[in-house]
């Protein structure tokens, strides 16, 4: 930041004391560059290679996870290139928060029709489901999600809501939420692969739906315990948190390798073999050596020795994140399969996974991103959601 000009005379001659001043408003509102290990605030602008985010909501980029704007469309917006801000001050930008925007005019919670094709003009107050259809300044729209005060304009390609055009008769009634399949799924999984697609349009081709559907053999217990409602909400908890730790189903192998060399714990019971890493890889990205030893002898797989058969074969990557889901608990007290056939909700399953990191208040933006990608499943499979979603 640049020293606040003195109001005592200066000496310097006037052309000279303009161009320092403009040079000095420059550096002062150039976006400093993203680094980890600090909290931002919603509404605070950064530059990461050569492009402008805002920040979505209040967050630590904790060191050693790599949460960098680029890579997490939840926490950070694109907002332009990286140039200085032309702001007045320096004070952050506010983020696309709830709250009044100078255009379009504030309107009720429940909006009117008539904007774009018919469909009530968005307004920040109001919620709306996957599906729903609004208009925003002369442009239509589509939640992919439950959604509240995400300005449609602002969302980008990662966001909430995407550009529709207009079909069928125009009118304000949303798109329907659909039902449950009807045509059953391979070997009476609850997802179908209609539905799969639906969750991950964006997936990585090793991750396949034949593969999940092998896998399900490994823990027959798994989305298929308790009434119908139950092994949907299952299945959508455990598709939510998959949908976290890959980004959509994109990365195979942990993207941070570097941070932690080997993942070797040597007091473990499960020896670390000669020249392994043991960093995350598959759906759960399952880490260190003990959870690769106990994985293995669980699933009669030799993953200590070949922890790369996870990143190599779908079926095998499947297995190991449903054997973490029924069988471990890690920072929780319970499963996550327990957590919903027990009742204690989606959350619980939050803190089974990366409690240590994420609740109590130590993350609310990656529980909030879980949060919205189970809203938006329960919604593809046609059930509830049932109570206490966040931890």
């Amino acid at each position: 930041m640049a020293r606040p000009i003195s109001h005592r005379r200066s000496r310097w001659p006037a052309a000279l004391m303009a161009a320092l001043l403009s040079s000095a408003c420059l550096t002062a509102f150039a976006a400093p560059a993203w680094q980890e290990g600090v909290t931002y605030n919603a509404g605070t602008v950064v530059t990461y290679n050569g492009q402008d985010y805002q920040a979505r909501v209040t967050h630590s980029s904790f060191v050693g996870t790599n949460w960098n704007p680029a890579a997490t469309p939840t926490l950070w917006q694109a907002v332009g290139a990286g140039t200085p801000s032309p702001a007045p001050t320096p004070t952050p930008v506010p983020g696309p928060t709830p709250g009044p925007n100078p255009t379009p005019a504030p309107t009720p919670v429940s909006p009117s029709p008539g904007g774009t094709c018919g469909y009530p003009t968005w307004s920040a107050g109001a919620s709306y489901s996957g599906g729903q259809r609004i208009s925003y300044n002369g442009t239509a729209y589509e939640a992919k999600w439950w959604t509240q005060g995400d300005n449609p304009a602002q969302s980008g390609s990662w966001g909430v809501w995407k550009q529709v055009s207009c079909s069928g008769t125009p009118g304000p009634t949303p798109t329907p939420v659909p039902g449950p399949t009807p045509t059953p799924s391979p070997g009476g999984f609850v997802v179908s692969e209609a539905d799969f697609n639906r969750m991950f349009p964006n997936r990585n081709s090793f991750y396949t739906y034949s593969g999940l559907v092998a896998a399900l053999s490994a823990y027959p217990g798994f989305a298929n315990t308790g009434s119908d409602t139950t092994k949907r909400q299952e299945a959508a908890a455990f598709l939510a948190n998959i949908n976290h730790e890959t980004g959509g189903l994109v990365y195979v192998v942990e993207q941070n390798q570097a941070n932690w060399p080997h993942y070797c714990d040597p007091n473990s019971v499960y020896a670390c073999a000669p020249g392994k890493q043991y960093y995350g890889r598959g759906p759960i990205q399952l880490s260190w050596n003990f959870n690769y030893g106990a994985a293995g002898a669980a699933l009669g797989l030799p993953l200590l020795a070949d922890p790369d058969l996870v990143a190599r074969d779908p079926a095998v990557a499947w297995k190991t994140a449903i054997w973490y889901w029924m069988t471990q608990s890690g920072p929780g007290t319970m499963t996550p399969h327990n957590a919903i056939v027990n009742g204690s909700g989606f959350g619980e399953t939050i803190r089974s996974i990366n409690g240590a990191l994420e609740c109590n208040g130590r993350n609310p933006a990656q529980v909030q991103s879980r949060v919205n990608a189970y809203l938006n499943f329960t919604q593809i499979l046609g059930v509830t959601s049932g109570n206490n979603l966040s931890c």
